[in-house]
């Protein structure tokens, strides 16, 4: 049992299914709604970001032991040897991209690409520059793409543009808001900060922009058609309205530090309850 935990947590399923979430989201946004077709991308994508995240390990296992927050995961606690992880790893990724094909090779190929953008791109630019979490955030907006294409749609329509926005600015708080929270285990660890260029309290108010931009990317869904019930829109205000307010809490003196956490969880409240409110309007509106 414990060493069927230490694979799950390399492997981290929660972030895993939040993949595969969002590329099912980008799916139901077209006609298409054939269960097989939704059972390949789900497990696919989940299978694909499970590898990549168990390779990220993998990669930074010399980073995570000098970090209080990461010394206890699988590889560098000694819990699973380097090599048995790249196996894992492999068979993962492959059965991944098996599944992926058997819907589309654009599809596939997608998901090839995202793997080698947050492993072989994201994942060595995080020792190098603090702005990585930039580049890196197109890994987010990768999923909704890879369901929009297993539907049928095409990169022309300006729909899954915006979807894959929205997805791209959640990405950004998503990663600073852990780096304001963490900067001193980075910094020990050797990495490149933010917060070493930019003071902590500046980095912050960066961060509630960005989460604002999220909100109001998401108000703009209705505009491309992507939200379009009208018992959507109501709660699609108030989760803008509610995230972007929760966010304040991060920038007063008396509370910036406490409320990092917090702020951290609602801002992935906030997208999940987004690609739950889109799947529900998805099947409101299109049947």
């Amino acid at each position: 049992m414990k060493t069927l935990a230490a694979y799950r947590t390399l492997c981290r399923p929660p972030i895993s299914l939040f993949a595969a979430c969002s590329a099912l989201t980008g799916y139901l946004l077209t006609l298409d709604r054939d269960l097989w077709t939704i059972l390949l991308l789900t497990a696919g994508v989940f299978l694909l970001a499970s590898g990549a995240s168990a390779l990220n390990q993998y990669q930074e296992r010399d980073i995570d032991a000098l970090m209080e927050r990461t010394r206890h995961r699988p590889l560098p606690s000694g819990t699973i040897e380097p090599g048995k992880a790249l196996t894992v790893v492999f068979v993962i990724i492959v059965c991944g991209a098996l599944l992926l094909g058997r819907i589309a090779l654009v599809v596939a190929t997608f998901g090839a690409f995202a793997v080698l953008w947050y492993n072989g791109l994201y994942t060595p630019l995080k020792r190098t520059t603090a702005f990585a979490a930039v580049p890196g955030a197109l890994v987010g907006a990768l999923p909704p793409v890879m369901g929009w294409l297993a539907g049928g749609g095409t990169l022309t329509d300006p729909r899954i543009f915006a979807l894959a926005m929205l997805f791209f600015l959640w990405q950004i708080p998503h990663f600073w808001l852990l780096l304001l929270r963490n900067a001193a285990q980075y910094e020990k660890a050797g990495l490149p900060t933010l917060t070493s260029l930019i003071p902590p309290k500046q980095l912050s108010k960066i961060t509630l922009l960005w989460i604002m931009a999220a909100a109001v990317a998401s108000l703009a869904m209705p505009l491309f058609g992507i939200i379009r019930s009208i018992y959507a829109f109501a709660p699609l205000f108030i989760m803008a309205v509610w995230v972007s307010g929760s966010g304040y809490g991060i920038i007063m003196p008396n509370t910036a530090n406490a409320a990092l956490l917090p702020a951290f969880r609602r801002v992935n409240i906030f997208i999940l309850l987004f690609m739950l409110l889109a799947m529900l309007d998805s099947f409101l509106v299109r049947g």
